[in-house]
């Protein structure tokens, strides 16, 4: 029910509200609302739909600032709120007006997804803050509180069209309220861009720290900081003042302005998930709800599925991206995982390195990329052609290696070969170092600033004229802007597997234990599970992947992505087809999915049904320490039994020293079956159900 503050009273809405190119009254549809006139007020609160969590605005002292209850608690004490431009002073808030209140119940399909039908029920409170600059003279504020969080972002609606400012700061803060709160995060702005692994500290010792940033505080509230539909803005990071208060802290250009754009113009929304658990965190949606819908209209072209490439080779110094006689992306090659992907029912196959530019520091050299020109070994026609004969779709490959002007020059002929060819999907690359992302010709720039996240929106959208779905990686991070494009497909944006082949040290157990309440929440993750080879002829340790075998094939139920690798060799499938049979089995497409239970950095265990089908899958993994946890099925249909098909850690399995011991058995289960899931240290267990 929302609840309405005193001193509010009803009347018109507000013409700010109207008029700006955000998502008005008239373009949701309305269940409930009500506005003021345009008298000031001084302060007004919204509750979400359940009345758990109730947001409030007030304007005193010259500040504009929102607090969030949630049961009564105080989540967020009293923090600013506002913009900040070039040439103008820090704004002061005199007052709050055109308060207009709305609610709305709705649902809507994801093309592909997680979640097949995703619910949008809302309160959303909007007013006007009432600044004594020239550009916040009337800052719209928009709030909309779901049962799980709320969203936040800002208006400037009568800066004149075409009129450019420049935006210096962000005054958004999040005071964190009283208890203690522990935050997994790690260091924004370093020359890795988001390939960390996290630390688990005490919330006041946060620097400047990428989103999402998840926290927990001593009483089990899970909170979780992040943006969504960030569009020509940059990127939000926040930063600690060592007494738990948070404030956004945008990513800067070259020259230290945070953003060069025209009037008028609406910002991302600030967003913070609120959950009883971690997996209630996971299981939200309200970042996808903050974006405006699909403008793509039939995308029955961006497919879901799974695909193996020419690329763990190249990690694992088998074969080269560079040409010469130890070149991966032949034709011969290509053709032979083609024969594997069509033997084995896989949609695609990646080809890294078949394009001019590899050849010596590329890294360095990115502008001398050629996207549309072949090395002479590699037929890209005739591989194309192969592969559609057996119904396998190439899937392209863009590295950059930060040249983004060279890419830039190229993109619509690069796009044009790609689907003459019929290739749908490509996977785009940016590995340089943060801050040094440039044309090669001028200034360095973040790997998330505004210049970076304009580059990666056109990339989209020219991708989507061609009917190309884009697999990004070293990209922006995920803010939900798949519902608005869904042929944004998958991204990486995290420490992946590549690191298990050559990270020294490589990624410890706790990693993906951590991931499904932090990274993933975002959105997909281009994460490339699936390795056989773990112990690659007795490499030590901190030079290899740090799980069990059952744990890699649980990562394609709990790592979510609607494109999922199988990364290893052929070869090495080949040795192990009784567990390689959980990979050719589990789908990427979901029904509805259900995280069951976890807690951060110690264990995951994820559910998800197959779209189209009655059956589900179930995937755990768990950090270091072995676990035995109790698990009811209580989320299989009722009335029905299933097959479930158990892959799970061996009686001696253990990541250090018995990685590959692996069990399979299969046993006929309901709704009402309570399963023992006994998983190694660095192990997992991976089920299917089949409905019978």
């Amino acid at each position: 029910m929302l609840q309405f503050c005193a001193g509010t009273r009803s009347g018109t809405p507000s013409k700010l509200r109207l008029r700006g190119r955000g998502i008005g009254l008239a373009a949701i549809g309305v269940l409930a609302f009500g506005a003021n006139s345009a008298a000031a007020q001084d302060s007004a609160c919204a509750k979400s739909p359940d009345s758990r969590i109730q947001v409030c605005v007030s304007v005193a002292g010259g500040r504009a600032q929102y607090t969030v209850e949630r049961d009564g608690k105080t989540v967020v004490a009293p923090s600013n709120l506002g913009m900040s431009f070039e040439g103008e002073a820090i704004p002061r808030f005199e007052a709050m007006s055109d308060i207009a209140r709305k609610e709305e119940r709705t649902s809507w399909e994801q093309p592909w997804g997680e979640a097949r039908v995703v619910a949008n029920d809302y309160s959303q409170l909007a007013v006007v803050l009432r600044g004594d600059t020239p550009l916040t003279r009337e800052t719209g504020l928009t709030i909309r509180v779901f049962d799980d969080g709320l969203g936040l972002r800002y208006e400037f609606a009568d800066i004149p069209a075409g009129r450019e400012v420049s935006v210096v700061g962000d005054l958004t803060e999040f005071r964190l309220g009283s208890g203690k709160w522990e935050a997994w995060w790690y260091p924004a702005l370093q020359p890795d861009r988001d390939e960390y692994l996290y630390s688990r500290t005490d919330a006041r010792r946060i620097t400047l720290a990428e989103t999402p940033l998840t926290m927990r505080r001593e009483d089990g509230l899970h909170a979780s900081i992040h943006e969504a539909a960030l569009i020509d803005f940059p990127s939000m990071l926040l930063s600690g003042d060592g007494s738990g208060s948070l404030r956004s802290w945008l990513t800067p250009l070259p020259d230290g302005i945070s953003a060069r754009i025209s009037g008028p113009f609406e910002t991302p929304w600030r967003t913070i998930l609120l959950g009883d658990s971690a997996g209630a965190l996971a299981d939200s949606r309200l970042t996808l709800n903050l974006n405006e819908p699909n403008r793509l209209g039939d995308v029955s072209w961006v497919e879901p599925g799974k695909y193996v490439g020419i690329w763990w080779e190249m990690h694992l110094d088998k074969s080269t991206w560079a040409s010469g006689p130890r070149h991966g992306a032949t034709s011969a090659n290509a053709k032979r995982y083609i024969d594997f992907a069509h033997a084995n029912g896989f949609d695609g196959v990646l080809v890294e390195g078949w394009n001019e530019g590899w050849d010596g520091d590329w890294i360095q050299n990115g502008n001398k990329f050629s996207f549309t020109q072949p090395y002479p070994d590699f037929d890209i026609g005739e591989v194309t052609r192969y592969g559609l004969g057996k119904g396998v779709r190439l899937i392209g490959h863009n590295e950059t290696g930060g040249g983004i002007t060279n890419y830039e020059r190229q993109l619509d002929d690069a796009l044009d070969f790609y689907a003459r060819l019929g290739v749908r999907q490509i996977k785009t690359g940016y590995v340089r170092r943060s801050g040094d992302v440039d044309d090669f010709e001028g200034p360095g720039h973040w790997f998330a600033d505004q210049f970076m996240v304009r580059h990666h929106q056109r990339v989209a959208e020219a991708a989507a004229k061609r009917q190309i779905a884009i697999n990004a990686h070293e990209p922006v991070k995920d803010t939900g802007l798949r519902r608005t494009w869904p042929n944004l497909i998958s991204r990486e944006g995290a420490r992946g597997q590549e690191f298990n082949a050559w990270g020294r040290p490589t990624n410890p157990p706790e990693h993906r234990s951590i991931l499904p309440f932090t990274r993933l929440l975002a959105g997909p993750m281009d994460f490339t599970p699936g390795i056989f080879d773990i112990e690659r002829g007795g490499v030590p340790l901190d030079h290899r992947v740090q799980s069990t075998l059952a744990a890699q094939l649980a990562l394609y139920v709990v790592f979510y992505s609607p494109i999922q690798m199988a990364a290893d060799l052929p070869e090495n499938y080949a040795r192990r087809p009784d567990a390689f049979q959980f990979i050719r089995d589990v789908p990427t497409d979901w029904e509805r999915s259900r995280t069951l239970q976890g807690e951060i950095g110690d264990f995951a265990v994820v559910a998800r049904q197959e779209r189209g089908s009655a059956d589900w899958f179930l995937g755990g993994v768990t950090d270091e320490n072995a676990r035995s946890l109790i698990q009811p099925l209580d989320f299989l249909e009722a009335g029905r039994q299933y097959e479930a098909q158990i892959y799970r850690d061996g009686d001696d399995a253990d990541y250090r020293t018995m990685p590959l011991a692996l069990e399979i058995s299969n046993m006929t289960v309901t709704k009402d079956t309570v399963l023992g899931l006994r998983l190694a240290p660095g192990g997992g267990v991976a089920i299917r159900f089949r409905a019978l």
